[in-house]
């Protein structure tokens, strides 16, 4: 299990892109959660497989169609546990 927090900028916020996250993380058994921060950015932090955690981060580059990703930083993180993937408020 690999863990890591990923901040996503861009026109990212108001178009879907907590719930497409969710979404993705959920069919990828990725565990964690996405909320928006008060900077613009989203804030996601994903514990999962490597191959899966690949796949999502592949995924979250592109985003929902509404979005347009700027940067994606993606940092390693403490594994932590977690019962789902979930949007936080």
């Amino acid at each position: 299990m690999r863990a890591v927090e990923i901040y996503v900028s861009g026109i990212v916020q108001g178009v879907g892109f907590r719930y497409f996250t969710t979404r993705i993380a959920r069919e990828l058994g990725i565990k964690g959660f996405v909320k928006n921060l008060p900077d613009g950015r989203v804030y996601i932090y994903a514990v999962g497989e490597e191959e899966s955690l690949e796949k999502f981060i592949s995924t979250v580059r592109q985003g929902p169609p509404l979005a347009v990703v700027r940067d994606v930083e993606v940092r390693n993180a403490e594994v932590r546990e977690f019962e789902r993937f979930e949007v936080k408020r």
